[in-house]
């Protein structure tokens, strides 16, 4: 089920102290965040730990993709730290892997199906013979197949992995932008609005808020645009 507040604000920023004043700033207003590659690589697990002190939940977007034992073995290194949400390749070996370094913990785990920057053009440079759509759907059954948690796709693709991955599948969808905001390097974008009505669960919006003049007061309109789409 979707929570009140569905928003995971992604932290693509350059370092920590950057994003730690951006979460400062944004109070109560969020407190869901996203560590992606690039704070990662400036940051590391300091910045995740600092942001869970605060009482944050944190979805380290790390897509793993790697030789079995070395997903495993980074994954109950993540699991032991107390983050909400990881990511991986949607590749079966890698997910079972996953798995079973989560063990008994409760991080949640999440499939990357096909980047919401790829489009069909993508796909064929990359030798996939089928649709975007045909993949994602894939993608998606194998992952709840192999005990993952939910699904990471665009907003445009939710219903069909929702029938795929199942109702308690957790639906997280970046790609998410108001009609005011622009697209950046994303192809495949809905509203927050619309992906809530096509079955999301989470919306990661990065730049619309990172960017914004006043973060606090843009995450207010975002909420009052999704509030209004469920009345």
């Amino acid at each position: 089920m979707t929570e009140s507040n569905p928003l995971i604000i992604a932290l693509d920023v350059e370092s920590g102290a950057e994003a730690l004043a951006l979460a400062s700033s944004l109070g109560d207003s969020v407190s869901f965040y996203k560590v992606g590659m690039e704070l990662y690589a400036a940051e590391g697990m300091s910045v995740v730990r600092e942001l869970l002190a605060r009482g944050n939940q944190v979805f380290l977007d790390l897509k793993l993709y790697d030789i079995p034992e070395t997903v495993k073995r980074a994954t109950a290194r993540i699991a032991s730290t107390g983050v909400r949400f990881l990511t991986v390749h949607g590749s079966d070996a890698v997910m079972r892997a996953a798995v079973e370094g989560r063990g008994a913990s409760p991080l949640q785990l999440l499939a990357v199906t096909v980047l919401t920057s790829f489009d069909q053009h993508d796909l064929a440079q990359l030798g996939y013979p089928c649709a975007v759509i045909d993949l994602v759907r894939l993608r998606a059954k194998n992952a709840r197949a192999c005990g993952i948690d939910g699904i990471v796709c665009s907003p445009l693709d939710a219903p069909v992995v929702r029938a795929a991955a199942g109702p308690e599948a957790i639906l997280v969808t970046p790609g998410v932008r108001s009609h005011t905001a622009g697209k950046g390097d994303q192809k495949r974008v809905a509203t927050p609005a619309e992906a809530i009505a096509a079955g999301a669960n989470y919306l990661v919006i990065g730049r619309q808020v990172t960017r914004a003049a006043d973060p606090k007061a843009e995450v207010a309109r975002i909420l009052e645009e999704i509030a209004a789409a469920r009345t």
